[in-house]
């Protein structure tokens, strides 16, 4: 009886360590990925942050300096000034245009019409940003631009999209939302199928209305999914870069430039990439407080089954 049980225990430890390297081969190339292309990345940035780094000489060491240079950089001030600014209105119009096109998809109609609207609004996902930033370029024209044609057509005089300071982010917003809220639309309406239609039924049967139905039992339950929704937009937002760079190079004057290109800028056209590494640590605390805000907040508006 020992030598059958000393047997087992010898076999299963035998199984437990096979299991176990098996276990860490098979999440070796992600484990792999992530040290070489994210945690690397983030401790070499971590510490590039505080040192004097211009890619010609070898690193020195600077403190504080990068950090307290943020505090007097009004280029940073207003790059910051424009990513919040086209996060705040990006992020609400691509959430609420979302959960509105998911509500009318989700109403009954011919399953042909509804196949070619989601088509329709979940295309713009599937094209390259640089295409699009291409093609909108060409609708912002001044003097050959589709939309202020059609807005002469209507007696509104032409609109400087691009070359106006006023109207520079707007522009870049539009072509955000239009871009990115096809992929939230279908989230949101996967959201929508998994309500159970009981609710539904039991609101009619205390005869309530479709907008009193949509504010009591619609938006509570999908709550969940509009949380994941600002997350990933707001994330999504702070990150912008393409499409400003193909749309507006961040003009006119820094109007429309983000954070990302800032970045990008000083860190490999003016190489001072220990200001850089500190400009990105910044963006990592907003995009950090960002997330925190929503999900504590959550808390008070997000409801479950």
């Amino acid at each position: 009886m020992a030598q059958r049980q000393s047997f087992t225990q010898k076999w299963f430890s035998l199984q437990t360590r096979q299991e176990t390297f098996a276990g860490f081969l098979l999440i070796a190339p992600v484990l792999c990925g992530f040290l070489f292309f994210i945690a690397a990345p983030m401790l070499s940035t971590f510490w590039l942050s505080f040192q004097y780094y211009d890619l010609l000489s070898p690193p020195k060491w600077a403190g504080l300096d990068n950090f307290l240079w943020m505090l007097d950089d009004d280029r940073l001030h207003t790059v910051l000034r424009n990513t919040l600014f086209f996060a705040v209105f990006a992020v609400l119009g691509n959430t609420v245009l979302a959960v509105v096109l998911a509500a009318i998809l989700n109403q009954k109609m011919p399953k042909a019409l509804q196949t070619v609207f989601r088509a329709a609004f979940f295309f713009p996902s599937l094209v390259g940003l640089v295409f699009v930033a291409v093609v909108w370029q060409f609708f912002y024209h001044k003097d050959l631009g589709i939309i202020n044609y059609y807005l002469s057509k209507l007696g509104i005089g032409k609109i400087p999209w691009l070359s106006s300071a006023s109207t520079v982010l707007y522009s870049v917003i539009i072509l955000d939302i239009w871009k990115n809220v096809g992929f939230g639309m279908l989230i949101a309406l996967a959201g929508l199928q998994g309500i159970s239609p009981e609710y539904y039924e039991a609101a009619k049967i205390d005869n309530a209305g479709k907008i009193r139905q949509f504010l009591d039992i619609t938006l509570p339950l999908l709550s969940p999914t509009i949380l994941f929704l600002l997350v990933m937009n707001s994330i999504g937002a702070f990150r912008v870069f393409d499409s400003i760079v193909v749309l507006t190079k961040g003009g006119p004057g820094d109007a429309s430039r983000s954070i990302v290109m800032y970045i990008q800028e000083v860190g490999f056209r003016d190489l001072e990439m220990g200001y850089a590494s500190a400009v990105s640590l910044l963006l990592l605390a907003l995009v950090g407080i960002v997330t925190i805000i929503n999900f504590v907040a959550s808390k008070y508006w997000t409801f479950y089954e």
